[in-house]
């Protein structure tokens, strides 16, 4: 299977994708328990090529302040992670850590940053040490970055890796269930369309 832009994976592609995700949030579970010191539970996750207007559109609107941790990928495959946290996954995540809330974004000090960044970077990390055993890869990644911005203006980062590839993202998408109480939690992937092929060769061709 020959892919030269996001939107030709299949459904097949999808399914991998998705069984991936699965393994790598219940990862994620584990370690976000251990570190949250609460039950965590993370759902199926839902794996989706959108367009950017369409990705913004179902995450909220793009004037919305959110957060997110940048992670790069290198290695057998390249590219970028983007795990997005809105105001109430953050709350959910200072109420476990550090037994505060917060009102703003802006209310954010280095305590706080870090402990947001942690948890995206366990989610990040999680997924990608499913793929790489799944797939027998060798996947690097940087340091997490954190940012705050408009979410329309935080999902240009990733697009200005890999726009001029492609206008779609592969959006990974479910709920982070923490101590019973439901928060959203949205994954942007995108590698580049050379290591798409390598992971859809490395994925899908042994079972086809």
């Amino acid at each position: 299977m020959k892919i030269t832009r996001y939107e030709d994976m299949d459904d097949t592609a999808k399914d991998m994708m998705r069984e991936i995700g699965s393994i790598g949030t219940g990862n994620a579970a584990t370690a976000l328990s251990s570190l949250l010191k609460i039950g965590v539970e993370m759902t199926v996750p839902n794996v989706e090529i959108l367009g950017f207007n369409e990705a913004v559109d179902l995450l909220g609107h793009p004037e919305d302040i959110v957060s997110g941790v940048l992670v790069q990928m290198t290695g057998d495959v390249s590219g970028v992670m983007l795990f997005l946290m809105k105001m109430d996954f953050i709350n959910e995540v200072l109420g476990c850590v550090l037994q505060e809330n917060i009102h703003g974004f802006e209310q954010m000090g280095e305590m706080e940053v870090s402990a947001a960044t942690e948890v995206g970077n366990i989610i990040i990390s999680s997924y990608i040490l499913s793929l790489s055993k799944l797939a027998d890869m060798e996947i690097s990644l940087s340091v997490p970055a954190f940012a705050v911005n408009m979410l329309g203006g935080i999902m240009t980062v990733p697009m200005a890796e890999f726009g001029y590839v492609s206008d779609k993202l592969m959006m990974i998408t479910g709920k982070c269930i923490i101590g019973g109480r439901n928060v959203d939690s949205n994954l942007l992937m995108l590698p580049d369309i050379q290591s798409l092929n390598y992971l859809m060769d490395r994925l899908v061709t042994p079972y086809e």
